[in-house]
């Protein structure tokens, strides 16, 4: 009877006790879910569009931070090495058409996403051999310092992160609902022959929706990077974007911004008023719990579409 006491009342009797306290772990909780969204950000623009989860999202970021550091450390300028590595994601769009999904076209969705484990291994191996494999320090320019308002204590990097993410994910959502290419994206998503029928060219959809997830890649690459540093672990951000798009449906652009927000005021609300009572690190599995109870009760996620299938 104490146990349960202590596991699910005394929680709650903390957050009751000091709101303020609770209300600095929720912001910071939702600061850190922005930072999540951006990276699912990635897997639903590719997915809406070429039907193929990529598994890879996650060494693209990687990929994508390595880069831009490496040309940093030799001399580049800041500016021009973002621009640069920019670039280099929207040729790695490209070379992904040419090489992976052209030859695959109408291939089981199974192969394609082997396909994208593969090009994860290519990615990390490649990144590796071009830039090394120790930890890079990335600077640029923010500091990362605390500060207090009205008793709630705030980290300035994660609030300019957040800005940053909110700012990009905006962008896209005006990119895909008010210009041509946007709609000719949602066309090939709800279907690839009908949207080939009235003149979208796929290969060149599938190009521009790669390198947007590139850029993408590439901001959180600089957001992360900056935060902890430019290393392997980089691309393991990937898994906890597992849990946003289970969450919100990886149909939804809206989806992955509210699930990522969840998972982070989860995850923070649980490590600090759970952690005590269960033992910690609470924060490294929580998203995954939840992500599992959702595929029982709802697997279509928040926003997700319903798929019924004749049997």
């Amino acid at each position: 009877m104490e146990l349960l006491i202590q596991v699910f009342v005394a929680p709650f009797l903390d957050m009751a006790g000091s709101p303020v306290f609770l209300l600095e772990v929720i912001i910071n909780g939702l600061l850190t879910g922005v930072m999540y969204s951006l990276v699912a950000l990635g897997f639903v623009l590719i997915f809406k569009a070429s039907g193929v989860f990529n598994f890879a999202q996650g060494a693209m970021v990687l990929f994508a931070a390595l880069t831009l550091v490496g040309l940093i450390e030799r001399g580049v300028p800041g500016w021009l090495a973002i621009v640069i590595s920019l670039g280099v994601m929207v040729a790695l769009a490209y070379a992904v058409e040419r090489w992976m999904l052209r030859p695959l076209v109408n291939q089981a969705p199974i192969i394609l996403f082997m396909a994208t484990i593969g090009l994860n291994f290519v990615l990390e191996g490649s990144g590796q051999i071009a830039w090394g494999s120790n930890v890079k320090e990335l600077d640029i320019g923010i500091p990362d310092a605390s500060f207090d308002v009205g008793g709630i204590l705030l980290n300035e990097f994660d609030i300019y992160a957040a800005l940053v993410a909110a700012i990009l994910v905006a962008g896209l959502a005006v990119f895909f609902q008010k210009t041509a290419v946007g709609r000719a994206l949602r066309a090939v998503a709800d279907n690839h022959q009908a949207a080939l029928a009235v003149g979208i060219p796929l290969k060149t959809i599938w190009i521009i929706v790669w390198s947007v997830a590139g850029a993408v890649a590439l901001v959180a690459g600089i957001m992360w990077g900056a935060k902890s540093g430019v290393q392997f672990s980089l691309a393991l951000i990937a898994l906890k974007a597992l849990p946003v798009l289970i969450l919100g449906g990886f149909t939804s652009v809206p989806g992955a911004i509210i699930g990522g927000l969840i998972i982070g005021v989860g995850e923070k609300i649980a490590e600090v008023y759970w952690g005590p009572v269960i033992g910690g690190a609470i924060e490294n599995w929580f998203a995954y719990m939840l992500a599992l109870v959702f595929l029982m009760f709802r697997p279509q996620g928040l926003f997700g579409e319903v798929i019924i299938e004749r049997v």
